[in-house]
């Protein structure tokens, strides 16, 4: 698996561990966490998926491969676009181009910012993708993720047993406390510290919140399910909560006596940033094909994604 010491791979990790699998991580460890890898019958292989002989040798010794290594996160990709892009093209291409020349079936996990800001809602797998100006930086992580999907979905032409999972808003336990890349987690960490939450914009745009034990289920079902094989899926919760909603509720679980706090895009992010005002999937081929339902009501998770901040952060 690439990028197992990442959040969510940090819990497909455990899923899989559960099923008996022995499980070998590759992972750069520059998002991925070592202390979320607590699992006997785990191997760690700290590297890159840019370097390709390592890739090679890795994918030969596996069974299945789960590819989830990406650079990820708004804050990240504006930081280092150049590398981001890197990571998440030329990283994907040596990880197909190695379980083709081994035969090796893969899953590759995708996003649903591939969508863009299309106003076509709910977003559906094959809908067409509205993406902003490439002046924008914004929109390199929507574009290299989508072509990593062309280059799966060229391999599975060619016969590579290969299926792709749109992850919607992921959250839970093992998040970056430090909010990069999770409005959840920076949320969290404000409120617990009393500080005002940050909400971009005027917090009417909308999301649709997906707790981490769903995202993996529905993962380790498209990997599994031969009719997944070639296609693509949305993963993600129907319910849409805005992002002032999601605040509100978080000040209520935590107790705290925070505030929220307006702050432009542009002052957040530069005055090129765009946003989509709403990301909703349909997941009707996840429902049909996969059998999968995402089962976690976001304030359940959100107090258990609590819990487990406290007792890892006081």
């Amino acid at each position: 698996m690439t990028g197992g010491a990442g959040f969510v791979g940090s819990h497909l990790v455990d899923a899989l561990r559960d099923e008996g699998a022995e499980v070998t991580v590759l992972d750069n460890l520059a998002t991925g966490r070592l202390t979320n890898l607590q699992r006997d019958g785990v191997r760690i292989v700290e590297g890159s998926i840019l370097d390709p002989d390592l890739v090679d040798k890795e994918v030969e010794a596996a069974d299945e491969v789960f590819h989830l290594a990406a650079a990820v996160g708004v804050q990240h990709i504006l930081d280092d676009p150049l590398q981001a892009m890197r990571v998440n093209t030329r990283g994907t291409e040596h990880v197909l181009d190695a379980c083709a020349r081994h035969g090796r079936r893969v899953l590759v996990a995708s996003t649903s910012e591939v969508y863009g800001k299309s106003t076509a809602v709910p977003w559906r797998e094959d809908d067409e993708r509205v993406l902003g100006s490439t002046r924008v930086q914004r929109w390199s992580y929507a574009t290299a993720k989508a072509l990593d999907e062309h280059f799966a979905l060229a391999h599975a032409a060619a016969g590579l047993p290969v299926a792709i999972v749109r992850y919607f808003n992921a959250y839970g336990p093992r998040l970056d406390s430090q909010g990069y890349g999770s409005v959840v987690a920076r949320f969290l960490g404000q409120a617990l510290a009393g500080e005002p939450l940050t909400v971009h914009g005027d917090g009417t745009q909308s999301r649709c919140f997906t707790y981490v034990s769903d995202t993996v289920a529905g993962t380790v079902r498209a990997a599994r399910t031969p009719e997944a094989q070639g296609s693509v899926f949305n993963l993600g919760t129907e319910v849409e909560t805005t992002i002032d909603e999601l605040a509100r509720l978080i000040i209520e679980l935590t107790g705290s006596t925070s505030e929220i706090e307006r702050v432009s895009y542009e002052r957040a992010y530069g005055a090129t940033f765009e946003d989509a005002p709403r990301r909703r999937p349909d997941i009707t081929r996840a429902r049909t094909i996969l059998g999968w339902e995402p089962r976690v009501e976001l304030r359940d998770g959100l107090a258990c994604t609590l819990d487990w901040w406290v007792a890892t952060h006081g």
